[in-house]
């Protein structure tokens, strides 16, 4: 009789969250909300202080929770680390997802185990998963900039030698390249025609995107324009460096990929054991979730296999 109980707790929280989100991403999606967004971005980002009354009329149209929000200050470093995402979601629809999320897996723990005990473990699990899952899209965002990233100089290169202009080779790179990197240099190239100078649209791509690779692009570009030089033979070896970089990256992936299995490994065998004695034979393990020591013989578990799947991680992980 539980089961069906929390089943159908758990089905009608999903339901919840999927509808919460999908409205959320609809208001986000409409013209004025995202007109609305870039200005407060730029708002946080300019070095000049915003109007009075262009402010006021911003701070007006923001949802109630946006603004009570936005007293805090980490709410400054989740909206940039959720453009980095690439996430079209505002602090409070992402505070309001998380919170769901963090309800739930309290109300399914409560429910399967019948003891409160669990409940603040579930709902900090829950907080992490969500904020593991804004990491991972920022890593993965990332990542998918870096490979792309050297055709995309090496078409600025090609045009700047066809005899264009470098702010023409931002437009077709911003036009021809997949995103990330398309719609990042569109950006810069749409902020140019706003009257920014195209170096300083270019920098502003550092906060929206963790790539050292950028960081090279953009202080390779300062400094050209303050001292000139051959630009184009810059961005032909700066692309063939990343390549290079890129290729041995691959190299000790493959050659780390046993020890990454290793770890997969070792970190899901005591849970898919935990799981199938619990099933074959439930009154095995009773003492650890009926006894009080059980409980904290679990969670000390738990801490030292984070701990070692931790260690491994940082042992197969190389940085290039």
């Amino acid at each position: 009789m539980l089961f069906p109980i929390v089943a159908f707790i758990f089905l009608t929280a999903f339901c919840v969250l999927i509808a919460v989100y999908l409205g959320v991403a609809g208001i986000q999606a409409s013209p004025k909300s995202e007109l609305k967004r870039r200005l407060r971005h730029m708002a946080r980002e300019g070095t000049q202080e915003m109007p009075a009354e262009l402010r006021s009329e911003i701070t007006r149209e923001t949802a109630p929770l946006d603004r009570f929000l936005s007293r805090f200050s980490f709410t400054r470093n989740l909206d940039k680390k959720l453009d980095r995402a690439g996430l079209q979601l505002t602090v409070s629809a992402f505070v309001m997802i998380t919170a769901a999320l963090a309800v739930a897996g309290a109300a399914v723990a409560v429910l399967l185990t019948k003891s409160a005990f669990f409940g603040l473990p579930a709902a900090a699990t829950s907080l992490l998963l969500a904020f593991g899952y804004l990491k991972f899209k920022t890593q993965r965002r990332a990542e998918k900039f870096t490979e792309l990233f050297p055709d995309a100089l090496t078409m600025i290169a090609r045009t700047l030698r066809a005899g264009h202009s470098f702010n023409t080779a931002v437009q077709l790179v911003g036009q021809e390249t997949p995103n990330p990197v398309g719609e990042l240099f569109k950006t810069a190239y749409d902020q140019q025609l706003l009257g920014l100078r195209i170096t300083d649209g270019l920098n502003n791509l550092n906060e929206r995107v963790e790539s050292l690779d950028l960081r090279f692009f953009t202080t390779v570009i300062s400094i050209n324009s303050e001292v000139g030089g051959n630009l184009s033979e810059i961005l032909d070896k700066l692309s063939i460096t990343i390549r290079e970089r890129l290729r041995i990256r691959r190299q000790v992936r493959v050659y780390t990929a046993q020890g990454r299995m290793s770890g997969y490994v070792l970190g899901a065998l005591p849970i898919i054991a935990f799981v199938a004695f619990n099933i074959l034979n439930p009154t095995y393990e009773s003492a650890l979730i009926k006894e009080p020591m059980g409980i904290y013989a679990l969670v000390l578990a738990a801490c030292m296999q984070l701990v070692g799947l931790l260690i491994i991680r940082n042992i197969i992980k190389i940085k290039i």
